[in-house]
């Protein structure tokens, strides 16, 4: 279900013609994305997919095609010549995908280890907060310079 939900997605991503329709459609890839690692015992990495990715990256992105001047882009020419190109690359990773599909049963060992872990979450915090603390300050400065840096240059040309 939360494949096909990504698939679908993902096929919107592309083919949509508004870019703030695709946006959306990417919002809803990556909080199906977020659902399968819910469903794989890892609740700190869906956080971080929900926080981090569908909300911080969605939000500059959708900033971008803001201060993108979409007149002028929906005049150009959308799509080039180089579909065969592309009907032959998804055709070779769809048959990639189907011979593994039907030839992978070797792949993963029968049985698993079904090993759930409990503190993930606080060990990552106590290795971030702990012995990369000066690492992590140092991430957020440069993000928060950045930030402003874009501030500045949006605000001049408006």
């Amino acid at each position: 279900m939360l494949s096909g939900i990504m698939l679908i997605g993902g096929i919107l991503v592309i083919t949509r013609k508004n870019p703030v329709h695709s946006a959306l459609a990417l919002i809803t890839v990556l909080l199906a994305q977020a659902a399968i690692y819910l469903m794989l015992y890892a609740p700190f990495v869906a956080g971080v997919q929900i926080i981090l990715y569908a909300g911080g990256i969605m939000v500059l992105f959708l900033f971008v095609i803001m201060l993108v001047n979409i007149d002028r882009a929906a005049k150009e020419r959308t799509f080039n010549s180089q579909w065969l190109v592309g009907i032959v690359a998804a055709t070779a990773l769809g048959g990639l995908f189907i011979a593994v599909y039907t030839k992978g049963n070797n792949i993963f060992p029968e049985h698993a280890l079904s090993l759930i872990e409990n503190d993930n979450t606080q060990k990552v915090a106590t290795m971030l907060y702990g012995q990369y603390m000066f690492a992590f300050e140092i991430a957020s400065l440069l993000l928060l310079v950045a930030i402003i840096g874009a501030v500045v240059m949006a605000k001049k040309r408006i």
